[in-house]
């Protein structure tokens, strides 16, 4: 790769993840209320979870989701995925296919409820299927 090609590789990366992590925002605000109750975090009387919410979960997620999109865009440039609908399409896949079922997994071992999965694995999905899409569209 030139070293324009390894910009925009990394543009590409960081693109991917700041759009999913917007969609976890919006999408976790949606179901707030579900998913609070459904991960049994304790809530004060006005249903808003208890303590204050620190950054630390927030770049971590952030962290997270470069490292993914940067593995993503690696699988679908290997595999010849360079359209937004084949990306979005291989992007599902691998939401579906690989991340759901192990968050299934670490949910069931912990007895947490089925809703928190598929919450969770719901977001796992769109989430994957839109960092598929950018990526496709980019590569």
């Amino acid at each position: 790769m030139t070293e324009g090609e390894d910009a925009m590789a990394l543009l590409t990366v960081i693109i991917a993840a700041a759009a999913c992590w917007f969609l976890g925002a919006i999408y976790y605000m949606a179901l707030a209320r579900q998913w609070v109750r459904a991960s049994g975090i304790p809530v004060g009387p006005d249903g808003r979870p208890k303590g204050s919410i620190r950054p630390a979960p927030f770049i971590l997620s952030a962290l997270c989701l470069i490292v993914v999109a940067g593995m993503m865009r690696h699988v679908l440039a290997m595999s010849g995925i360079t359209t937004l609908g084949s990306g979005f399409v291989s992007g599902a896949g691998i939401g579906l296919f690989f991340i759901a079922p192990w968050i299934a997994i670490n949910n069931a071992y912990a007895l947490r409820p089925t809703l928190l999965t598929l919450i969770d694995g719901g977001y796992a999905v769109a989430g994957c299927a839109l960092m598929g899409a950018v990526i496709g569209a980019m590569l």
